[in-house]
């Protein structure tokens, strides 16, 4: 068995490894970028090596200075997690080149699944069933036109190296097929250094189930599947395992599917076989195919473990200490029903934008898992993906997981930052996720219903301004005046609205508040009751109270003496929301535009963004240039005044 291991990445798949690992008596060594070095992940481990700047380049993604770490701190393995350097073959070579066993698949099998086009050949070759579509080397705009015009509209343009939905476009008519394949080339060639893209058809009610493989690089075994449609973007939000709706005989077909695939290319390790699947007329066995293979751990395998008891992690060290297959096909079966939500630091409302800031509170219920790798106290930076935990849940059947899941929502307080918690929590209580009618769509088409903001309860504005005042604390010395009841003041701000609030302190039991002309009675019975309901947490961070009801509402305390009554959102200045590259700048001096209008593209957190024009206007001045590294706040186009 291996004694020491050293896990080339960060975050909670660092902190999973760790866990698992140091449960099975292997020490683990930790590597950090500058940006990471009182991480969670660092903390954990029982040493930890320095290996660069902040930015991924400069770290997490220098695999020879990773090796370097292992060797001189005498780890004899490395887990690569996922993401960074996961399935980088040269990386796994150079693992192997230096004496050290590469906790995953052989460079080979990588290389074989790494690029969409052959994989895809290679799955034909080994019976599973592909896409109908273009896979070919011959990359002539003319040759692709004609192909998705055989293959028929819609069809789907994909980069042939990477994922997550980047160099992928839906094409509709014959019409869009020129500028769609410009755009996805343009995009796949940034993020891969790759330009290549294959055509498939597009599937008009998809739905996205996936096998769990395990291989010791000779036999493989599947581990069954998971639902994996409820996406945006082509990103992940909430997993499930098994799939809703699925048969036997389906069940069979996509697991031996999945085993052939892996089979086929001496797979070694977890693996991941993902297949679109055709749901419009329910799940039957002649509508799955083939999409690629991700040769690494998935970040939702924590429903797979939950419905079959197996901890994967344990089975990749075992694996790769030499052990065969720690369980046979038949000693495999499924428990209940598991759910995986993703919770992340982004402003849903502003099209899922990726958010920035200090985590001044995290909570998460018991009756959960939360796999996370982050704290109270931590920041989540721009230089890496936002996560903040993945929410799990097990239940003995669908509907009552998936109550566990909407609960366990309820019940996580996070402060500090914007995240997408209300937004999970309305996709558990939407109707057709509920019923198992999903597909790829589903949010596409709701999504106005699932962002809807909720407005803060009168007891959440009590509770709020009861704790700026100090007044949950009252007892018979505090709250009086000599003369009678205290009346008191105060000004909260929510979503910029300034909030007035008045307060008639009656006893140290009984409060008596004015909200917005509604009067609102706090009275102490054993705990604080406001409005008629229990008093919900509230965690105070300087100005910031955050009032953990309907998923987190967040209020500030307003200083009188610094509000300025005529501030307002000034719609010349087109600014960076966040810390960034500039990708692109569309604007010139004196050109016309109308709202809405792209005027450039911010690359943050892995992703781009769009930067529009607030209003009708002419271009005054150009503050940025393509290439230039940006902060939050950053002025990069303004318009002439009106």
């Amino acid at each position: 068995m291996l004694s020491k291991i050293l896990i080339a990445n960060r975050g909670e798949i660092a902190c999973r490894v760790i866990e698992t690992a140091q449960k099975m008596g292997v020490s683990c060594v930790a590597v950090y970028s500058d940006a990471d070095a009182t991480a969670k992940h660092v903390q954990m481990a029982d040493e930890a090596v320095n290996i660069g700047g902040a930015a991924p380049a400069e770290s997490y993604l220098k695999g020879d200075v990773i090796i370097q770490a292992a060797l001189e701190t005498g780890a004899q393995a490395i887990h690569p997690g996922y993401g960074f350097l996961s399935e980088n073959p040269d990386f796994v070579g150079a693992v192997d080149a230096a004496g050290l066993t590469f906790i995953g698949p052989s460079a080979d099998a990588i290389r074989k699944m790494g690029l969409k086009d052959a994989a895809k050949a290679l799955m034909e070759d080994a019976g599973v069933p592909v896409v109908p579509g273009y896979h070919g080397e011959n990359q002539d705009p003319a040759h692709l036109a004609e192909a998705a015009a055989a293959i028929g509209y819609p069809v789907l343009i994909k980069a042939v190296a990477g994922g997550g939905g980047k160099g992928m476009r839906l094409v509709e008519t014959p019409e869009a097929f020129s500028d769609a394949l410009d755009s996805a080339r343009g995009e796949a060639k940034t993020a891969f250094g790759n330009d290549a893209v294959l055509v498939e058809k597009f599937v008009a009610k998809p739905r996205h189930i996936e096998v769990q493989v395990f291989g010791d690089g000779t036999h493989a075994v599947h581990l069954f599947e998971r639902d994996c449609s409820l996406q945006r973007r082509h990103q992940k939000v909430i997993e499930e395992a098994p799939a809703p709706g699925m048969t036997a005989e389906m069940r069979e077909a996509m697991g031996q599917a999945g085993v052939r695939a892996a089979e086929a290319i001496g797979y070694k390790g977890a693996g991941t076989v993902e297949f679109i699947v055709d749901a419009s007329e329910g799940l039957r066995p002649d509508r799955f195919w083939f999409m690629e293979m991700n040769t690494r751990l998935q970040v939702e395998h924590p429903v797979t473990e939950a419905i079959t008891g197996v901890d994967l992690v344990e089975w990749q060290l075992r694996v790769a200490a030499g052990e065969s297959l720690p369980r046979q096909q038949n000693d495999l079966s499924i428990n209940g029903h598991a759910f995986e939500a993703r919770l992340y630091a982004e402003d849903v409302p502003k099209g899922f934008l990726p958010a920035t800031g200090t985590l001044t509170h995290l909570r998460f219920p018991l009756e959960c898992r939360a796999d996370s790798g982050v704290r109270a106290g931590d920041t989540i930076s721009p230089w890496y993906d936002p996560m903040i935990a993945k929410v799990v849940v097990h239940g003995p059947t669908r509907a009552v997981a998936l109550e566990s899941l909407h609960r366990a929502l309820r019940q996580t307080e996070v402060a500090g930052t914007v995240t997408n918690l209300a937004f999970l929590g309305a996709l558990t209580r939407h109707g057709g996720f509920a019923s198992g009618d999903v597909d790829t769509g589903l949010i596409g088409r709701d999504l106005e219903d699932l962002v809807q903001a909720a407005d803060a309860s009168n007891a959440s504005v009590v509770a709020a301004a009861m704790t700026a005042l100090g007044l949950t604390e009252t007892t018979s010395e505090t709250g009086f005046t000599l003369w009678g009841p205290l009346h008191r003041a105060v000004q909260l701000m929510r979503d910029g609205e300034v909030l007035d609030l008045d307060v008639q302190v009656e006893s140290p039991h009984r409060q008596v508040w004015t909200v917005n002309g509604t009067q609102v009675i706090a009275q102490r019975n054993g705990g604080w009751v406001i409005d008629g309901q229990r008093m919900p947490h509230v965690a105070v961070a300087g100005p910031q109270i955050t009032v953990f009801e309907g998923y987190g509402q967040a209020f500030e305390i307003v200083d009188s003496l610094d509000r300025d009554a005529s501030a307002a959102g000034d719609t010349n200045v087109i600014e960076a929301p966040m810390p960034g590259l500039v990708k692109a700048v569309f604007a010139l001096a004196g050109q016309a535009v109308k709202e809405g209008d792209r005027l450039a593209i911010l690359e943050a957190m892995k992703m781009e963004h769009s930067l529009l024009a607030a209003r009708d206007g002419v271009v005054a001045e150009v503050l940025a240039d393509a290439g230039a590294q940006v902060e939050a706040g950053a002025a990069l186009v303004r318009l002439a005044e009106d």
